[in-house]
């Protein structure tokens, strides 16, 4: 599809959500030697489609491009690893499944989440287009293809394993560019009897919460439940259950199965999360055209702010080195003048530098040397965690600024 019409219904768009201007990719990294080169910048420009009332950043690069090589490591986040195992010890529970059954996992990354199948002796497979990321995930002894999920892919797995018991998709929805041929490999390698478990960040948060900073060229997508459902019964699947999270702050995690599949009736949980979007505005467009003022608002108090500090002498490092992150930066315009560096617990990012920005990235203990009077949280949806993981700073004093929903210092 091209950019100029609807990646799932066709339509031609003619309404934007938010525009924030020109934009690295945002895991897209600098090396030391890299850092006497330029960078691409591409649109980051949503709009929203009229019809399906689908959010959509515009495909200017090939996914092939971004995540073949990738600095995401998921396990990284103490307290996303714990929502995993949570979230296995209930599922093997409430879909009775045992040794006999297969689990599939589309982006499992490094196997953050399958490794917590082992104990229950349930066989797993995880489809990973990262090299890097699925080598982590064969250490831990997961079984991982690397390959994007399509219909093709679908066909080739189940047929060479069988088809799937359960597939899950957690924070990957959003990142395909092709969502028919996404969702219908769904339906190609699902079990009649099977379920589908995918969690997505929930556009209804985004827009109330002003996260434009979850908007970034790899997630091409931002959902509603209204939109998904229309998704996957355009592929022969109902979404029989939903429940709101509280990941990435705010997100959904459905349950779908095959429309002829009467072992599973649509809940109220869904009824009420629809209804809830359909009150709030979601299939209003003047709801997504009157989000871009709250986002300048946020870039205009988080200028201001930063810059009152430094003015008064303030030494300012961030936490972090987050897709959501680099978004937020480079829309602001907030570089190196403003912040000396930014702390990120993740190896594979230590030592590298923000896209766009260049801000240098370092090891945690930089914090403790450096002691900065003020640390920015770029991960805003990880507060608590980071939250208590810096309480040292304040021995000298130091606090902590988050900017999403609004500007908070603490």
């Amino acid at each position: 599809m091209d950019n100029k019409h609807c990646r799932f219904c066709g339509r031609k768009l003619n309404h934007t959500m938010v525009d924030l201007g020109l934009s690295p990719i945002s895991n897209e990294y600098v090396t030391e030697e890299n850092l006497d080169f330029g960078q691409y910048y591409y649109p980051l420009h949503v709009m929203v489609c009229d019809e399906c009332y689908l959010a959509q950043v515009m495909e200017y690069k090939a996914p092939e491009q971004i995540f073949t090589d990738y600095k995401y490591f998921s396990s990284y986040a103490k307290s996303w690893l714990e929502h995993c195992r949570k979230y296995v010890d209930m599922i093997v529970g409430r879909l009775s499944l045992n040794e006999k059954s297969m689990v599939y996992e589309i982006a499992c990354n490094d196997g953050y989440l399958l490794q917590y199948f082992k104990p229950h002796g349930i066989p797993v497979c995880g489809i990973e287009p990262a090299e890097n990321v699925a080598e982590e995930a064969r250490k831990k002894g997961i079984d991982v293809e690397v390959m994007f999920w399509g219909e093709a892919t679908a066909k080739m797995i189940s047929e060479k394993r069988d088809k799937a018991d359960l597939i899950i998709g957690n924070n990957v929805l959003a990142h395909v560019p092709d969502i028919n041929s996404f969702v219908e490999g769904i339906r190609l390698a699902l079990k009649k009897s099977g379920t589908v478990t995918m969690e997505f960040p929930h556009l209804l948060k985004l827009i109330g919460l002003n996260q434009f900073d979850t908007i970034y060229q790899e997630h091409f997508s931002y959902f509603s439940l209204l939109t998904v459902c229309r998704i996957f019964e355009k592929h022969g699947m109902k979404i029989y259950d939903v429940q709101e999270l509280d990941t990435h702050g705010g997100s959904l995690r459905i349950y779908a199965a095959c429309l002829d599949n009467e072992a599973y009736a649509v809940s109220e949980s869904v009824k009420r999360v629809l209804d809830e979007e359909r009150e709030y505005g979601l299939e209003r467009i003047e709801t997504y055209e009157n989000f871009a003022e709250n986002v300048k608002l946020i870039k205009r108090n988080s200028c201001k702010l930063l810059i009152e500090l430094k003015e008064a002498g303030y030494k300012i490092a961030a936490f972090g080195a987050a897709a959501k992150g680099n978004t937020f930066l480079n829309y602001c315009g907030i570089g190196k003048e403003y912040i000396d560096f930014v702390a990120d617990s993740s190896a594979a990012k230590q030592g590298l530098y923000l896209p766009g920005t260049r801000i240098p990235i370092v090891s945690p203990d930089r914090i403790r040397e450096e002691k900065p009077d003020y640390i920015i949280l770029l991960a805003w949806n990880l507060k608590d965690e980071l939250s208590e993981l810096l309480a040292y700073t304040r021995e000298w004093g130091c606090r902590l600024i988050t900017f999403i929903p609004e500007t908070e210092v603490f």
